[in-house]
């Protein structure tokens, strides 16, 4: 009988080993085993929706317009957003909402292993942006990704679980929101927290910024990323929201472009310095800026009627106030660049990924998506 069950133990054992390799592998088609999301309302597909008291959700009516069954999700689009085409270009399902998946949801180690959303709309790269009203970048490394980190080396063990995360790809969309704090006026509630982004040169500012996320970055590094697609800050100037403050000629804020421009190169330098410290880091940046001003500068050539004006909004150029209920919708969702005071539509969404999966340089480097996969 002793040799008969250590046979049915080895026998087991086996099993367990084929069903957590079976696991840890890339699901059929896909050419990553997983995605893993970070940043703000550009990826949130849903996890604002938890932050009952914050302002910055997108689970009303208008948004998801276009979505299947046209139900809003948290995405702060009409439609898809850019990790749900960015998924799809990888043969994986759009990864749900962190803060959709409790501790009792079934199968929820399965579906650590297939990819998480993290990002959360209002986060920036510093603390002080948004607080209170959203989870923050670091709220979402030391706390939700990190509780998905150990509960996928308590699972595999470490050095399966290790390999699973190299073979992964992360994705990192974060910073726009940061510039919008600190170029927009201080309004009475935030004014304490702006004065001290306020009083510093816009090098400095953008010096900050980098500081901040290279530690962050190398955070998620000792916890497995190996594999980065980090999505660098489109003309935040030329949002509808930010043309607004020209309130004559509408035309793009200089100040917000230019801190544009300094962040994503700030970005390039310290993804080549963090490729250099770690020769197993490997990353494709996204420059949104330059990707995103092709449009805005060509729109005819690229498709598109109107490049000033929200699709969905109130006021002036659907700007003056946010998508809601209420508000006006365009009836032509796909010749719009820009969805609300601040988000792309799906259509500019879905051209944007093309570009960062497919495209090369100037727009995305040193490697696209596709070649970040080989």
């Amino acid at each position: 009988m002793g040799p008969s069950c250590k046979s049915a133990t080895i026998a087991a054992g086996g099993l367990l080993l084929l069903w957590v390799s079976f696991l840890a592998e890339p699901v059929r088609g896909g050419l990553v085993p997983a995605l893993y999301v970070l940043g703000d309302s550009q990826a949130d597909v849903g996890n604002n929706n938890h932050l009952a008291l914050s302002p910055l959700r997108a689970n009303f009516p208008r948004n998801g317009i276009d979505y299947p069954e046209q139900q809003a999700t948290g995405r702060f689009s009409n439609g898809r957003n850019f990790v749900d085409f960015l998924a799809g270009k990888l043969g994986l399902t759009s990864p749900p909402p962190y803060h959709s998946i409790s501790n009792t949801t079934p199968g929820r180690y399965s579906t650590f292993l297939t990819g998480v959303n993290f990002a959360s709309g209002g986060a920036g790269v510093l603390g002080l942006t948004n607080k209170g009203q959203c989870f923050s970048f670091d709220h979402q490394i030391e706390r939700d990704y990190l509780n998905v980190y150990s509960g996928l080396v308590q699972q595999l063990g470490k050095p399966q679980a290790m390999a699973h995360l190299a073979k992964s790809i992360f994705t990192v969309a974060i910073g726009g929101n940061d510039i919008i704090f600190r170029a927009l006026p201080p309004t009475v509630t935030v004014e304490l927290l702006a004065v001290e982004l306020q009083v510093l040169s816009p090098q400095r500012f953008i010096e900050l910024l980098a500081q901040n996320l290279e530690r962050q970055l190398q955070r998620l590094y000792e916890l497995g990323m190996r594999r980065l697609f980090f999505v660098g800050a489109a003309p935040i100037g030329c949002l509808p929201l930010m043309r607004e403050l020209n309130l004559l000629t509408q035309e793009c804020h200089p100040g917000a472009n230019d801190l544009s421009v300094r962040y994503n190169a700030e970005v390039a330098s310290l993804l080549r310095s963090m490729s250099a410290r770690h020769p197993d880091f490997r990353y494709s940046f996204f420059d949104g800026y330059t990707a995103l001003m092709q449009y805005i500068d060509k729109p005819q050539a690229n498709g598109y009627a109107e490049v000033k004006a929200a699709c969905c909004g109130l006021g002036d150029n659907k700007a003056m106030y946010r998508c809601g209920r209420v508000s006006c919708v365009c009836p032509n969702r796909t010749d719009h660049i820009f969805w609300d005071l601040v988000h792309p539509t799906e259509t500019t969404s879905g051209n944007l990924t093309s570009v960062a999966f497919a495209g090369s340089a100037p727009f995305v480097s040193p490697v696209n998506v596709s070649q970040l996969c080989d």
